[in-house]
């Protein structure tokens, strides 16, 4: 008989770990514990280890499984423990903001406290975020959950890996860019800003649309 859903333990994932070593299919593997064979797969795959600085030490580890988890289920409820950041969230989502645009403007205001997109996302499905139809505010408008899309710039060349001389503002001709929006009942129009970090010479820029295309030109 299948257990109604619930995290696997710690001494779940230490037989799935010692069965995996011993070449346990996942269907026998989720048999003997009385899991869904979606249940084991999932916490492989999330819970898979793998460290540049260990090459030799890949693969599943019960005691790692559980930390990974545990670290995860944490990020996840940092918006329902600091309550001025949930409201900032809430608010930024229902004026348009996307969780994109929320996690990288609290980066770059330097943030005591912050989120990745990823949690936003996650909050946005939760209980929570429904009971407040935080959903019909993204720009897709999707009810149910999905699963965060992928950033499309890599993380090496984000902000917080620009060379430290941009951030002391001593070389001129680095700039920074912004993208203002309005509330969504003013439409698709906003604001493109372009700041010369030194001189701090401003460009404004309006835009009809949120369209990459006429942002980047």
């Amino acid at each position: 008989m299948i257990k109604s859903y619930k995290q696997l333990s710690l001494e779940e994932r230490r037989k799935i770990e010692t069965w995996r070593a011993a070449k346990v299919s996942v269907d026998v593997i989720a048999d003997r514990l009385g899991r869904n064979r979606s249940t084991i797969f999932r916490d492989l795959r999330r819970n898979h280890f793998k460290d540049v600085d260990m090459p030799k030490v890949v693969g599943y580890f019960g005691v790692v499984a559980s930390m990974k988890a545990l670290s995860r289920r944490q990020k996840d409820r940092k918006l329902m423990r600091h309550l001025e950041l949930r409201e900032l969230v809430i608010e930024r989502i229902k004026d348009g903001w996307t969780p994109e645009q929320i996690a990288g403007r609290l980066i770059y205001e330097n943030a005591p406290v912050r989120v990745c997109q990823e949690t936003i996302y996650r909050f946005v499905y939760s209980a929570e975020g429904m009971k407040e139809d935080l959903w019909w505010y993204l720009p897709e408008h999707r009810r149910k959950g999905r699963a965060p899309k992928k950033p499309k710039i890599h993380p090496d060349l984000g902000i917080a890996n620009r060379p430290k001389i941009i951030g002391m503002r001593i070389q001129f001709g680095h700039w920074e860019r912004d993208l203002m929006l309005f509330r969504r009942k003013f439409g698709q129009a906003n604001v493109t800003s372009l700041v010369e970090r030194v001189s701090r010479f401003t460009v404004i820029l309006k835009n009809p649309n949120r369209t990459t295309a006429r942002v980047m030109g």
